[in-house]
């Protein structure tokens, strides 16, 4: 067999022409076949200190992570405890506005009882004048009346200030004239017009009082 006749050629190629073309078989000049074996494609082998830095970026990724997961629980956590805390804040406020309410209430209520005796002793004054029209015992009664009132007041904290023949305080005294008086009497309260009162270290009122003054002599004298 003439391996140069154009009729084997022609019987090769047309055999070729039917192979598909993603036939790994092929066939050499003598019409034998032949098995062509792909080359795989191999991936080009990075550096070691390349893949060494891809680990540790890796490592440090996951750390990052987790820390973030970490932070996101904590601030849950926040979140939960300043949530109760304010919650526990303001029950505490409610109670103690309410103490304080019930305080307030109960000083009143307590005054208010202190009084009811000073009413007493008022409408047993009335009574008394109606039946004896005596200007001493009408007297008597407006004093006894005012010594309960008095009491009352002291019974609740408030106290008188001291005027006459103390040293006159602006604190506590408000001046409304002035009386001519010897040298040792020289701004002290005189007279008192209304009594002052303090409740604790509070004034309430100053007491409007007269005080002493010696008058300036002249140059003849």
């Amino acid at each position: 067999m003439n391996d140069n006749d154009p009729a084997t050629d022609e019987v090769l190629e047309d055999d070729v022409q039917g192979i598909p073309t993603n036939d790994k078989r092929r066939f050499n000049a003598r019409g034998e076949r032949i098995d062509v074996v792909e080359e795989t494609s191999k991936e080009p082998t990075k550096p070691a200190k390349e893949i060494e830095l891809e680990k540790k970026l890796k490592i440090e990724t996951e750390r990052r992570e987790a820390a973030e997961a970490k932070l996101v629980g904590v601030q849950a956590k926040f979140d939960d405890a300043k949530t109760g805390l304010e919650k526990e804040t303001g029950d505490m406020r409610a109670r103690l506005m309410k103490t304080l309410e019930d305080r307030a209430k109960q000083g009143q209520i307590n005054f208010l009882t202190t009084l009811l005796p000073l009413l007493d002793n008022l409408n047993l004054a009335i009574d008394a004048s109606e039946k004896d029209t005596s200007f001493e015992h009408l007297l008597g009664g407006v004093k006894g009346t005012a010594r309960s009132f008095e009491q009352a007041l002291i019974g609740v904290g408030v106290e008188a200030v001291p005027s006459v023949g103390t040293e006159f305080d602006p604190e506590l005294h408000e001046a409304i004239d002035t009386l001519e008086v010897d040298s040792d009497q020289d701004g002290r309260v005189t007279a008192e017009y209304s009594r002052g009162y303090k409740f604790g270290d509070r004034l309430l009122r100053p007491a409007r009082v007269q005080v002493g003054k010696v008058m300036a002599q002249s140059a003849g004298e």
